[in-house]
C-alpha cells in the first residue's frame, strides 16, 4: 500500500457541482475558482439574514438570495460572516430574489476566498441535498474500510512475532507521511518515515518531528486507565510529503488502539526508544544519514558529546533473544549500567540482527582501551543481569572501534558490527580491537559473499592430512600446533602452556611436519598455517 496523500477525505465544492442534482441548475462559478478543492461536510439552505450563526462551518449553503440583503453593505456583511464559519461554497439560485447576482456579493466572495455559485435554473433543494448526502455517506463509508484495511495489516503484523515500530512503518507508509510516537513528557521514542516501494521519504523522520510536531495530528495511546494521566504515548503525525486527510486520522486511531495493546507489556517504551536509537545507527552505519545531519538528530535522541571524537562500539549476542520482554529488559539494564562510567553514551538495539550498537563520547585525555574496558564490562554486566548470559552459550563479543568525528562514526560503526560477527567463536576476551580483527573480517566476507568454498579447500590443502589424523587418534595434534603458532614459534613457552616436556613436544613438531609436508620453521609455511586454522572456523569442515 503506497502513500494515501492523495485520498479524497470528503465529497469537494467541485464533485458536487459535478453530480446531477446540481448540474442540472446549470452552476455558474464566480468566485473562488481556486477554493473548489474544499471539502463540503453537509449541505444547508436557508432564507433568513443571520443564517451564518446557525453554520458549523464546511457546509455548502443553498439559498434564493431572499436573506442576503438589500444594500450593499449588507450583502458584503452577508458574505463576510459566512467566510468566518469556514463554511464550503455559497450557491445561489437565480430568479426568485436575483436575476444576476450583485457585483458587491461577487467582489466580497472574492475577496474573501469563498467559493460562490450562481445556478440559472431553479433546482430542488431536497435532490441536492439528498445526493450530496449519499456522496458523503458513501466517502465516510470508504475511509472507513481503508482504515480497516491498515488495521488488518497491523494486526497481521504483530500476529507475526512484529512489534510497535512495524505498525508504525505502516502506518507512516499509509499516509505518506513521517510520525513519531511520543512519551507522555514530549520525548520521542520512536520515529518512522514512509519508505517503501514509492522510495525514500523525503524528510528524516526526527527532524521532520522536531520542526512541525506542534503542527503535527495528536493521537493518544491509551494506558487503561481513567482520565489523562492515563495516557501512555502520543502518535504524531507530520505533514510533510503530503497534507493529512481524515482517513489518516482514522487510520490513527485505530493504530493507536494496538499500540495500547502492544505496550501493555513491561518496559515497552524503553525497548521502543533503544529500537530507534538502534535503527539511527544503523542508517549511519549504512550511509543513509550524513555527517552533516548525525549531530542533530543524535541531540535529539540525547547524545550530547560536543566537540570530542565518538567512539563506536557493537555488542553481538550469540543467538537472537527468545522473546521482545527480553531485549526490553536488557535495554533497561544496559541503559542503567552505561551510566556507570559517566561519559555520554547513545545505546540501541538491533533485535533482527542480534546487536547493540553504540556511540561513546572519548574525553580529552581520556585513555581508549581503559574506557572501552568500562564499556565493555558494563555491556556484560547488564547481560548477566538480564539473565541472558547462559554457561552453556558462546558469551556476547564486544567489539571497539576507531575513535573519530561524526563522518568516522557511521563507517566505525559498519567495521565494528562486521567485526562482531566475523569474532563469533574466538578464544574469549573481555573486548576486541576492531584493528586487530581484519585477518577475521575478511574470511568472513569471503564466506558472506559465496566463498566458502574457496575457504575450504585452503583449509583441506593447508592441514587437511592433520585434520584427518586427529579424528581417529587417541592423541590429537591440532592443539600442539595452534599452542605452537600462539606463541610464535618459542617451543619453550608453548611447552609450558601444554604441560609437556620438551621433547615431546619435538616429537609432536616432528610428527606434525611429517603429516603436513612442510617446514614448521620456514615464516611462508607458518603464516599460511595460521591463516588455515582461522579460515577453518568459517568453513563447514570439522
Amino acid at each position: 500500500m503506497g502513500p494515501q496523500g492523495k485520498i479524497e477525505a470528503e465529497i469537494t465544492v467541485r464533485r458536487a457541482l459535478e453530480l446531477p442534482a446540481l448540474r442540472r441548475g446549470l452552476p455558474e462559478v464566480l468566485a473562488g475558482e481556486d477554493r473548489l478543492d474544499r471539502a463540503v461536510r453537509w449541505v444547508h439552505a436557508g432564507e433568513v439574514p443571520h443564517i451564518a450563526s446557525l453554520l458549523k462551518g464546511g457546509e455548502l449553503l443553498l439559498t434564493t438570495g431572499l436573506g442576503v440583503g438589500a444594500r450593499p453593505s449588507e450583502q458584503r456583511s452577508f458574505v463576510r460572516r459566512l467566510a468566518d464559519r469556514d463554511i464550503a461554497a455559497l450557491v445561489v439560485e437565480l430568479g426568485s430574489r436575483f436575476d444576476a447576482l450583485p457585483a458587491a456579493l461577487v467582489d466580497a466572495a472574492r475577496d474573501c476566498g469563498l467559493p460562490l455559485v450562481q445556478l440559472h435554473r431553479e433546482v430542488p433543494y431536497v435532490t441536492v441535498t439528498e445526493e450530496i448526502h449519499t456522496e458523503i455517506v458513501n466517502s465516510h463509508y470508504t475511509l472507513l474500510r481503508r482504515a480497516d484495511e491498515l488495521l488488518r495489516r497491523c494486526t497481521d503484523v504483530l500476529l507475526r512475532g512484529g512489534g510497535a515500530p512495524e505498525v508504525l512503518r505502516l502506518l507512516a507508509v499509509f499516509t505518506g507521511n513521517p510520525l513519531c510516537l511520543e512519551a507522555p513528557d514530549g520525548s520521542p521514542l520512536y520515529a518512522a518515515g514512509p519508505e517503501g516501494d514509492e522510495g525514500p521519504a523525503d524528510a528524516d523522520p526526527l527532524l521532520a518531528w522536531e520542526g512541525l510536531r506542534e503542527a503535527g495530528v495528536r493521537i493518544d495511546v491509551p494506558g487503561g486507565g481513567p482520565g489523562p494521566e492515563s495516557v501512555r504515548a502520543r502518535l504524531v503525525l507530520l505533514p510533510v510529503n503530503a497534507p493529512l486527510a481524515p482517513v489518516h486520522r482514522i487510520a490513527a486511531e485505530r493504530a493507536a488502539d494496538l499500540l495500547a495493546v502492544v505496550m501493555l507489556q513491561s518496559r515497552q517504551e524503553e525497548v521502543l526508544a533503544a529500537r530507534g536509537r538502534g535503527d539511527f545507527l544503523a542508517e549511519l552505519a549504512e550511509g543513509r544519514i550524513s555527517a552533516a545531519e548525525a549531530p542533530a538528530q543524535a541531540r535529539l535522541l540525547g547524545f550530547r558529546p560536543g566537540a570530542d571524537p565518538v567512539l563506536p562500539v557493537v555488542m553481538r549476542l550469540p543467538a537472537a533473544l527468545p522473546s521482545p520482554g527480553s531485549w526490553a529488559l536488557l535495554a533497561q539494564v544496559l541503559r542503567e549500567e552505561l551510566a556507570a562510567p559517566g561519559v555520554p553514551v547513545l545505546l540501541g538495539v538491533r533485535p533482527a540482527e542480534g546487536r547493540v550498537p553504540l556511540l561513546v563520547a572519548l574525553r580529552a585525555g581520556q585513555d581508549r582501551a581503559a574506557l572501552a574496558g568500562r564499556i565493555a564490562g558494563a555491556l556484560r554486566a547488564g547481560v548477566a543481569r538480564a539473565g541472558l548470559d547462559r554457561p552453556s552459550a558462546h558469551r556476547p563479543v564486544v567489539v571497539v572501534g576507531t575513535a573519530g568525528d561524526w563522518a568516522a562514526a557511521g563507517p566505525g560503526l559498519r567495521h565494528a558490527g562486521e567485526a562482531a560477527a566475523a569474532a563469533q567463536g574466538l578464544p574469549e576476551q573481555p573486548w576486541y580491537d576492531a584493528r586487530r580483527l581484519d585477518i577475521e573480517l575478511l574470511l568472513w566476507r569471503m564466506r558472506e559473499h559465496g566463498e566458502q568454498g574457496v575457504l575450504t579447500d585452503f583449509v583441506e590443502r593447508a592441514i587437511g592430512p592433520l585434520l584427518a589424523h586427529d579424528r581417529g587418534a587417541r592423541q590429537p595434534l591440532l592443539p600442539t600446533l595452534e599452542a605452537y603458532l600462539a606463541r610464535a614459534g618459542r617451543k619453550a613457552e608453548t611447552a609450558r602452556d601444554l604441560n609437556v616436556n620438551r621433547q615431546t613436544l619435538y616429537d609432536r613438531l616432528a610428527r606434525i611436519a611429517q603429516l603436513l609436508g612442510t617446514d614448521l620453521d620456514d615464516p611462508q609455511t607458518v603464516l599460511g598455517l595460521r591463516l588455515a586454522l582461522r579460515a577453518r572456523r568459517h568453513t563447514d569442515r570439522p
